[in-house]
């Protein structure tokens, strides 16, 4: 019997003589698996993603922070890991859960195994489970707690794991994006990647972003500066008076992780002064609800969130469907908006809201990622509509 067949049948507190990890639930279900990357135990909300490709990115998205990501695709590992297609410096993950043994790299851009990349960077992982198993529970009973442990001697402390993911809080009320968030002003210029060439140098700028840093990930700051933009990047504290003292064109909020209520806190407020000032404002996932929040809007705990890089956007101007790639698990309230604020985009996978904008002002905002390219980049119109607004 392999590890796939007995992932869960093993007697909750013995391991079997094969199992180098285990993770378990705190609604009670424990997962016996081999073990990858760091031999190091974390605690988590174990979340799970149904993108192709991109483990990498994913991994290294700061909106990840607090989670273990299941990935429901079966191989991964094949392009290897490489130093151009992360996301922040440290990732904010707690861990990844896999179906099978990470694969062999097999890619031109590959500079080292994915697991070298998972030990470097501290992050253990298990494999081997029973991963559609795992999904249909978070499916079908939302995201729970959970602890991994990585024991290449195989020894594991199963009352601990279960007191430890049954004490974690969850991410309801947690403000982590002060945890990821930069803690002084800095300035970006590096524009897209490209083959054969890399990443290139914004060389004259159009125009000057001032970027609200809730954990926001490096693809977009290529994005603006691609378009044109020298990008000032501030602390997610930073308040209105310090933002607009540095004279921007437009203001950008970005993704990130946690409760947005509980960043919106402090976020909230600055983001107000903002809206009055009349800079255009251009938000994206936790940017997205808290200038929601900030509009007098309302936010709440998705059952399971949407992680992966096929979701369907209707944009109800046009009519025309976008596939995107999403990272959340908190959603702005739909019956919430406040009079002069527009339902832009909407969810075909359940309906619920993805985007809106603020009649009469230059402000707008999705809960996807535009800066993604799950396939064709069918949202970057945006960062073209954010420079239009700040043209005009």
């Amino acid at each position: 019997m392999n590890a796939q067949e007995n992932s869960h049948a093993a007697p909750p507190s013995e391991a079997p003589d094969w199992a180098t990890a285990a993770l378990v639930l705190a609604t009670g279900q424990i997962f016996w698996g081999r073990g990858i990357g760091a031999p190091v135990q974390a605690v988590g909300e174990v979340c799970f993603n149904t993108s192709l490709t991109g483990y990498q990115e994913i991994l290294t998205d700061p909106s990840y922070a607090g989670q273990i990501i299941t990935f429901t695709f079966p191989h991964i590992g094949n392009v290897g890991a490489n130093d151009e297609d992360i996301e922040t410096l440290n990732p904010a993950a707690r861990g990844l859960v896999l179906r099978a043994d990470i694969t062999q790299p097999s890619n031109h851009r590959a500079l080292s195994h994915l697991d070298a990349w998972l030990v470097k960077n501290n992050l253990p992982g298990i494999c081997g489970i029973d991963t559609r198993r795992l999904t249909r529970l978070i499916r079908d009973g939302g995201a729970p707690t959970g602890v991994v442990c990585h024991s290449p001697g195989g020894t594991f402390d199963i009352a601990a794991m279960q007191g430890e993911s049954g004490a974690w809080p969850g991410l309801e009320g947690m403000d982590l994006a002060a945890e990821v968030s930069c803690r002084q002003n800095y300035t970006w210029d590096e524009t897209e990647w490209r083959l054969g060439q890399g990443h290139g140098r914004l060389e004259q700028a159009k125009y000057h972003v001032v970027a609200m840093d809730f954990g926001i990930k490096r693809n977009i700051l290529r994005c603006l500066a691609s378009a044109g933009c020298r990008v000032t990047v501030v602390p997610a504290s930073t308040s209105a008076d310090e933002i607009l003292a540095l004279n921007p064109d437009g203001i950008f909020l970005s993704n990130g992780p946690g409760d947005p209520a509980a960043t919106g806190a402090y976020a909230g407020p600055a983001v107000q002064g903002l809206v009055t000032s009349g800079k255009p404002i251009f938000g994206i996932c936790l940017g997205h609800q808290i200038l929601s929040l900030a509009l007098g809007a309302r936010t709440e705990k998705m059952h399971r969130g949407h992680r992966g890089a096929n979701q369907p956007v209707k944009d109800l101007a046009t009519g025309r469907v976008e596939i995107t790639s999403q990272n959340h698990g908190f959603v702005v309230q739909r019956d919430s908006l406040p009079p002069g604020v527009v339902e832009t985009h909407t969810s075909l996978f359940d309906g619920s809201l993805e985007g809106i904008r603020v009649e009469g002002q230059p402000v707008f905002s999705v809960q996807y990622h535009p800066e993604a390219s799950p396939g064709p980049q069918d949202s970057h119109y945006l960062f073209q509509r954010f420079i239009d607004l700040m043209a005009g």
